[in-house]
């Protein structure tokens, strides 16, 4: 069957301006970090990207490693971009990463120019594409100096690879010192893509601050901290977890009986606003009007539309955030 995108879908959404880009982007944005390798199921990965357009989401986020295996995320990605979403590119947001290990030798990992425009050249090979939305730097590099990192973001832009680039993993110090190169060479950062939710707060430290003194966006990743903040957690660890995959990403010190507790507590008051834990935890984020958008992960349709209703109320009353606050703190 063709399919044919709803027409109501950019009703469905709202959109929030990209630091001080003319960009603009949905509010949830689709990560494909999970759930889109080579080891998951075609139809299923398929059917959650063409509900996420359906329901207004234009900005899809990938990088070069994600599978598994490694670029795989990507090459299903653009089978399906060919296949459902050829007529459609003018409207979507396409972001791509590198910076963590993806081929052998000293060229496949970091920040240096060499392996920047190599591995953006694969992922455009893989995803079929002429050029990205948004290229990102994965994680700053301690050997490679900063201003041949950023001179790379530069070149992909004037090559006409990239329209916009980004940082990720970056620390307040750092990105400051990013931002700076980055405008000297007339190619300005407009997103950051930190890991940030209700248990990893570390970017309320400088970071929100620094975002906004230079009108850079925020896109946080891991807003439901690899699933803790969702029901999955309440009676104890499911089957289908990421703490259950060989592959998954969270381990014994993250699924402590003190964070089930607060799991708990937490998802008490999620009740009490007509939501879902994972709901909540989405809208906490985007009560933050220096968030630009949460970037959200999904391992079938249904999870992704559960993610997307956290739309229906993203205020908080102070009582509220008083008492999120003393349960974090506790």
């Amino acid at each position: 069957m063709i399919y044919q995108p709803k027409s109501d879908r950019y009703q469905q959404m709202n959109y929030r301006r990209c630091g001080n880009s003319g960009l603009k982007l949905p509010e949830i944005s689709l990560g494909l970090w999970h759930n889109f390798g080579g080891v998951d199921v075609y139809e299923n990965y398929r059917a959650i990207l063409q509900l996420a357009f359906d329901s207004g989401i234009t900005h899809f986020d990938l990088a070069n490693n994600y599978g598994p295996p490694p670029g795989s995320a990507e090459e299903n990605f653009g089978l399906i971009l060919k296949k459902d979403f050829i007529g459609y590119r003018d409207e979507l947001i396409i972001s791509t990463k590198a910076g963590f290990h993806m081929w052998e030798g000293p060229y496949g990992e970091w920040g240096s120019k060499k392996y920047l425009v190599s591995s953006l050249d694969q992922s455009l090979k893989r995803m079929q594409l002429d050029y990205v939305d948004i290229f990102y730097h994965h994680r700053p590099d301690p050997d490679t100096p900063l201003e041949e990192t950023m001179a790379a973001l530069d070149l992909i832009v004037r090559q006409g690879k990239a329209l916009y680039v980004g940082l990720s993993n970056y620390e307040t110090s750092e990105f400051n010192k990013a931002v700076k190169i980055l405008n000297h060479l007339g190619t300005p950062c407009i997103i950051h893509q930190p890991k940030y939710s209700m248990f990893e707060r570390w970017v309320e430290g400088s970071l929100l601050d620094a975002l906004e003194k230079h009108q850079v966006g925020c896109i946080p990743f891991s807003p439901l901290a690899q699933g803790l903040l969702s029901n999955k957690y309440l009676n104890g660890i499911p089957e289908d977890s990421r703490w259950a995959k060989p592959h998954g990403f969270l381990n014994d010190k993250d699924v402590t009986p003190d964070k089930i507790e607060k799991v708990k507590k937490l998802n008490a008051i999620a009740e009490s606003r007509d939501q879902t834990l994972a709901q909540m935890a989405i809208a906490w984020l985007l009560k933050d009007k220096r968030v630009t958008s949460v970037l959200v992960g999904a391992s079938k349709p249904a999870q992704l539309a559960d993610s997307l209703k956290a739309l229906d109320n993203i205020k908080f009353e102070k009582l509220e955030l008083e008492a999120i606050e003393q349960i974090l703190e506790n």
